[in-house]
């Protein structure tokens, strides 16, 4: 009787010290819960072997009132089994969650695949932000602020796939207000760091569009002939011939 309440005390013991796992999921991995419930399970079996087959043997009035100790011991442990199993689905659950939340966070800080005039090249998520943030204020006739957001992409992503739409954009904003030196400025950035750009083309057309308003008639005609020159078949050249036309 006496290895029969000590193996009960070992369970008990097992028992209580999975308890906290309550508290979270870190005190044991699953695989460790569930060989501490199977272990239980398997002490409870011994338990209820040991106490049918004394049973047999005797009747004793002593011996029923200890069998009746260990019956209670033992649907007291079933009880912490069946606590241990809820908690151990809990945290299971919670370890589910948490991961799919880790996952989903980390799928919006992952670069993505973009294509812009014509062109696919990876952008990061906050770099995509800055760039459309800047484009909004553009469209919607905020030139200063575009062109201060503008102007502050260009100088956080240099390097950037973006960078000669950035660039080209910031022109832009200087056209609309009649910063034409500066406007030209952004322009050429444009056409030299960047001349296998589509924006290239554009940006010599809107470079002789500010000649012409600092009334730079040669500067203008001449940039217009680099346009047609460079890029003979893009509509900015089939505009600069039209221009060309006009100079005459």
């Amino acid at each position: 009787m006496n290895k029969i309440q000590s193996s009960i005390a070992a369970a008990v013991l097992a028992a209580c010290s999975l308890a906290p796992l309550q508290a979270g999921a870190a005190l044991f991995e699953d695989d460790e819960a569930r060989r501490a419930i199977l272990d239980i399970r398997a002490r409870l079996n011994n338990m209820q072997n040991e106490i049918n087959a004394k049973a047999d043997k005797t009747n004793s009035l002593d011996l029923n009132t200890q069998n009746e100790q260990l019956r209670q011991e033992i649907a007291r442990l079933r009880g912490q089994i069946e606590l241990l199993t809820n908690e151990l689905a809990n945290a299971q659950k919670r370890q589910k969650d948490f991961y799919v939340d880790l996952d989903a966070r980390l799928r919006k800080l992952e670069p993505q695949t973009v294509t812009v005039d014509g062109k696919e090249f990876s952008v990061e998520q906050a770099e995509q932000r800055a760039y459309d943030a800047a484009l909004a204020y553009f469209k919607a006739g905020d030139y200063k602020n575009a062109g201060a957001a503008f102007y502050d992409f260009t100088r956080r992503y240099p390097n950037s796939g973006l960078a000669p739409s950035a660039y080209y954009w910031l022109g832009n904003t200087y056209y609309a207000q009649r910063d034409y030196k500066n406007a030209i400025s952004a322009q050429q950035t444009v056409v030299k760091n960047f001349p296998d750009s589509p924006k290239a083309a554009d940006a010599l057309l809107n470079i002789a569009s500010c000649q012409l308003e600092l009334k730079d008639r040669p500067g203008a005609r001449k940039t217009l002939e680099t346009l047609v020159a460079q890029f003979p078949g893009s509509p900015a050249a089939q505009t600069a011939q039209e221009r060309l036309a006009a100079l005459k």
